[in-house]
């Protein structure tokens, strides 16, 4: 049994925990699965630090707790993850949603300017992209595919949820199962974490797929890919928008030259590394 105790001793002692245990947030973590088991805001933790935790919530707390003591990402744990200020079913077997892939999003929303735009998402995951596209463009057809079925049923589910019915998620091999048309838009993060990056042994991304994070050629072999194959599916004047690694963007310019995009720029992320790069089909 579970020795009960106030807010303020169980967050001071799953913090110690969670610190001992390798957290890099040990006290985000903590305040955010309390909080979710105990339905609350993170500001009542402040407001009533001396309540007492009834046992049944301190033990769905523990069993949290020691999820997170071995790595789990706090996403899995709770099965879900915000972006876009959306809410998405998550699960392990495709990428957490990062906030700095809304940079992606913020980017091409600033250059897509027409009002009933074909777009395609391609390896969609959980759908976070797509979905955040399609609640800012409601006029918008947005397709979304990933190679992975769980991925898709995963997206299906979240695009049911936010009940987005201009958004399309299908099975497929990045362009395999894409009818001939043309797009305004593509976009994508596709995997592009070299095999040999110590970083996949670290955090979150120890519990994410790799067929997700890791490409060959250092990393660059799936952004090859898609840059040469959108030049056949982009309308003229259409933008192709990928994001990569902070070390890539001036090999990825170089493939966007080599296949004959203009207007190639990068875009950096809320740390201010070079995250996404951009260019359109003349």
């Amino acid at each position: 049994m579970i020795e009960p105790r106030n807010i303020a001793d169980t967050l001071r002692l799953a913090i110690e925990r969670l610190q001992e245990s390798g957290s890099e947030t040990p006290e985000l973590d903590a305040q955010v699965l309390l909080k979710t088991v105990l339905q609350c805001e993170r500001s009542y933790f402040y407001t009533w630090p001396e309540r007492v935790i009834e046992q049944v919530d301190a033990e769905a707390f523990e069993a949290f707790l020691q999820m997170r003591e071995k790595g789990i990402p706090i996403a899995h744990i709770l099965g879900n993850r915000e972006f876009w200020s959306l809410d998405l079913h998550v699960n392990a077997t495709t990428l957490i949603p990062r906030p700095d892939t809304e940079i992606l999003v913020e980017t091409a929303l600033e250059l897509t300017t027409k009002l009933s735009a074909n777009v395609l998402e391609l390896g969609t995951g959980t759908g976070a992209i797509a979905l955040a596209l399609a609640s800012e463009r409601g006029n918008w057809k947005i397709t979304a595919v990933d190679v992975v079925p769980e991925a898709v049923q995963l997206a299906k589910q979240n695009v049911l949820r936010h009940e987005m019915t201009h958004v399309t998620v299908m099975l497929s091999s990045w362009f395999t199962n894409i009818s001939a048309q043309e797009f305004d838009l593509i976009v994508s993060n596709p995997p592009y974490i070299d095999a040999d990056d110590i970083h996949l042994q670290q955090g979150d991304v120890r519990f994410e797929p790799h067929s997700a994070l890791v490409a060959g050629e250092r990393g660059l072999a799936d952004l090859r890919h898609i840059i040469r194959e959108s030049v056949a599916y982009l309308a003229t004047g259409g933008w192709l928008i990928v994001e990569h690694g902070a070390d890539q963007a001036v090999a990825v310019q170089s493939i966007f030259t080599e296949h004959h995009y203009n207007q190639i720029h990068t875009r950096q992320d809320y740390a201010n590394l070079d995250r996404v790069t951009c260019g359109r089909r003349g």
